[in-house]
């Protein structure tokens, strides 16, 4: 048996994010992770300006930028005959007018090294959370298990970030409330070669739509289904995802045949819900945990480092000086960020029952689209504020108090 200041269950950006601040505040910190390392395909790539400025008020922006990334400075929808552009980001009045598309394994690692620097800071990888410690109403750590077998870890804050499937949030009986999305995402990657398009782009087409995230050497492709289609696109040889590929994509014709079979791909399930209470006495969620996202607009990553500096600003002082935490500030910390949750889940389902669900319906149809979004009075300037900085833009303020070491 171990005792923490505080436990985070999850080593993606909300967990991460949360660890690091919370480290240099001088809080004994331990971060969980069940794998061994942070290196998965699906999770998101990308980096927007206000995740950029989070990153500059740490002194990482530098580091950050040396790291392999590509620079998107809008969004593009390619349909059949045209481009339309959604979002000008050159026209924010920022330091950073761009989204980064940077593989998110190298970013956990760029926030986990960045918190290592600090010794109240202690991550476990390969170390599966089981569920919470309870004394009454109260969760006062989790139960754990690694290599050398089952243990306790007791914490004065146990959160949860370990994502859309938190074992740490049913084991407290905390159920969200589901919405539908008409789509799950199969992934795959094929070759890139030089004289290719340099830009990431959704390209949509009658009963087809695909993501195309440039990573230098290959492309990570995203392919949108019916929600649930899976298995019946798998029954249809894996020519049912070659074909769509070359016809949407023409300078991948020549490639296609690289992907062999379906063991070549993923299926990631999109799930839109949130929690109605993100807390317990003892316990926070955030992150996906709290509130999975559609991969509409790439906001993931960005909204789940905002809750971590949300709760980090509210909670460091009172976590250092080693007070308990009472429900009433954990309840703070949703209250500031349920606004922005809400607002971009009501946007993201707007794009899905307007462009997606009817582009790939069992009658699609073609999506009529403005020539130019970018420059549409108001919507254009709102749709960069918002791809941007998101609703609600968090900056730090929590104390810098512990010594790197």
């Amino acid at each position: 048996m171990r005792r923490t200041t505080c436990v985070i269950a999850g080593g993606g950006p909300a967990g991460a994010m949360l660890a690091l601040l919370l480290a240099r505040a001088g809080v004994e910190v331990t971060l969980l992770e069940k794998h061994d390392d942070f290196l998965r395909d699906f999770r998101g790539d990308t980096i927007h300006p206000s995740t950029l400025q989070i990153l500059d008020e740490l002194g990482l922006a530098e580091e950050f930028h040396r790291l392999p990334h590509r620079k998107a400075y809008g969004m593009e929808i390619h349909t059949d005959d045209t481009t339309v552009p959604v979002a000008n980001l050159r026209r924010l009045k920022s330091k950073y007018q761009y989204i980064a598309f940077v593989p998110q394994w190298e970013f956990l690692d760029l926030l986990t090294t960045a918190a290592k620097r600090y010794p109240n800071f202690h991550l476990l990888m390969e170390t599966e959370v089981l569920g919470v410690i309870r004394e009454g109403d109260a969760v006062r750590g989790v139960r754990y298990r690694d290599a050398s077998g089952e243990h306790e870890l007791r914490a004065t804050l146990t959160v949860a970030a370990d994502g859309r499937h938190s074992d740490v949030r049913r084991s407290a009986g905390l159920v969200p409330v589901e919405h539908s999305a008409p789509m799950d995402v199969v992934w795959f990657r094929l070759p890139r070669e030089p004289e290719d398009p340099g830009v990431t782009f959704l390209r949509v087409s009658s009963g087809h739509m695909m993501v195309s995230i440039n990573r230098e050497t290959y492309w990570q492709l995203a392919y949108l289904i019916p929600k649930g289609g899976f298995e019946t696109l798998r029954s249809q040889g894996i020519e049912a995802i070659r074909e769509p590929v070359a016809r949407l994509l023409p300078f991948l014709g020549d490639r296609v045949g690289q992907l062999r079979d379906f063991e070549a791909v993923s299926v990631l399930s999109v799930v839109l819900n949130r929690l109605r209470r993100w807390h317990r006495p003892g316990l926070l969620v955030i992150g996906d945990a709290a509130h999975a996202m559609s991969p509409i607009f790439g906001v993931g990553i960005n909204l789940a480092v905002q809750d971590a500096v949300a709760a980090a600003n509210l909670l460091a002082e009172p976590l250092a000086a080693g007070a308990e935490i009472p429900e009433a500030l954990l309840a703070r910390v949703q209250r500031r960020r349920t606004p922005p949750t809400a607002i971009t889940q009501f946007a993201q389902r707007v794009v899905q029952n307007r462009l997606i669900r009817p582009t790939l319906s069992e009658h699609p149809r073609q999506v009529r689209l403005p020539r130019d979004i970018s420059r549409l009075p108001l919507i254009g300037f709102l749709a960069r504020r918002f791809v941007g900085f998101g609703v609600l833009p968090e900056h730090i303020s929590s104390p810098m108090k512990s010594h790197q070491v």
